[in-house]
């Protein structure tokens, strides 16, 4: 398969007609200019060693260097045959919640930031698998598709909260709606979800989803986070507890009998979690026992580069750019020229 890494650098490409068309503006100045200056026959002569052809050819060197220089830059690329382009692992979804209720500190620092150190824990030692992200609140909202990018993940997480949703609240059966979608339908296994709230969700609509997520192969795992006493919930715009609309403070309970249904519906385990290392061995565990599919994906794949050819052919036409003189050499140089029509008089 013939591909190039840096395909947008191909635009540059438009330079090409470009500097024809400076090309032939210029040779009609010269003209133009010749023209002007007076007796076409002292004009010719006076600049009888200057080679237009030479000047073409010169011009040429330049601009197909430049073509393969911009090839160069894009960087033309082969499979390589002998290399692996294939691993097996699984698609997983992960699914964080990041409403304001994750601000509450019955978990230290907070729920979000224990929820984050788990993500992160997991992002690293994920191996092989695919992994998606998705945060929600009021909506849910997909971060990053399902790549095996996980340095692009870990970047992802840094800005994970509630500024990332405009919209507040806790929709966990949208955001497995959406986890739904991301996956490859024709396969009936190979995915897995892992949501991780504080379940303060009442919709019946979840349990339905997670039901038909389960009936496409989706193995549903879930991470309950926060304490069932409940814990006031901080509010960064008003540097005080959050209220609601009566003026009373708002308390947030971890829901954890409905993450325990979500997760025996989906065919997947419950963790609670408390340390973020226990919480992320258990998933792990619970992971390993799905079976494995051929995952395809480029960045598994070995590719031979071309680039280093192209620049070194551009060099050498650079080069003969540089040596090839414009001038033609001349026998003889005459010391007066003499018009014809002065010649006479």
């Amino acid at each position: 398969m013939f591909k190039f890494e840096n395909i947008w650098l191909l635009t540059l490409l438009g330079l090409v007609p470009i500097g024809i068309l400076f090309y032939m503006l210029l040779q009609r100045w010269k003209q133009k200019t010749r023209a002007r200056l007076g007796d076409k026959w002292l004009i010719d002569r006076l600049t009888a060693e200057f080679s237009s052809r030479k000047f073409l050819l010169k011009s040429l060197l330049a601009g197909f260097a430049l073509v393969l220089l911009i090839l160069a830059a894009a960087n033309p690329q082969t499979r390589s045959e002998s290399g692996p382009q294939h691993k097996k692992g699984l698609d997983v979804m992960i699914l964080l919640d990041v409403s304001k209720s994750m601000l509450a500190q019955d978990i230290k620092p907070t729920r979000l930031d224990r929820a984050k150190l788990l993500v992160s824990q997991l992002i690293d030692n994920l191996g092989d698998n695919r992994l998606g992200l998705i945060w929600f609140a009021g909506r849910a909202y997909l971060q990053m598709p399902l790549t095996t990018d996980l340095a692009a993940a870990k970047l992802y997480l840094q800005n994970a909260g509630p500024d990332a949703v405009p919209t507040q609240g806790t929709v966990i059966g949208e955001a497995l709606r959406m986890a739904g979608s991301a996956f490859n339908n024709k396969d009936k296994k190979y995915k897995a979800v892992i949501l991780i709230s504080d379940g303060e969700d009442h919709d019946p609509e979840a349990l339905r989803i997670v039901k038909d997520l389960a009936g496409s192969g989706v193995m549903i795992n879930t991470v309950g986070i926060g304490s069932p006493e409940g814990a006031t919930i901080f509010d960064p715009a008003t540097n005080d507890t959050k209220k609601d609309a009566e003026g009373n403070t708002v308390i947030t309970k971890l829901n954890e009998a409905q993450l325990r249904e979500l997760a025996q519906t989906g065919n997947g385990i419950y963790v609670y979690l408390q340390d973020a290392t226990a919480a992320a061995a258990s998933l792990r565990s619970q992971l390993a026992g799905i079976e494995k599919k051929d995952l395809e994906d480029e960045s598994f794949a070995h590719f031979n580069t071309y680039y280093y050819y192209l620049v070194g052919l551009a060099l050498l036409l650079l080069l003969a750019e540089l040596l090839l003189p414009e001038r033609i050499r001349q026998k003889k140089a005459d010391a007066i020229f003499v018009s014809p029509s002065n010649s006479n008089k």
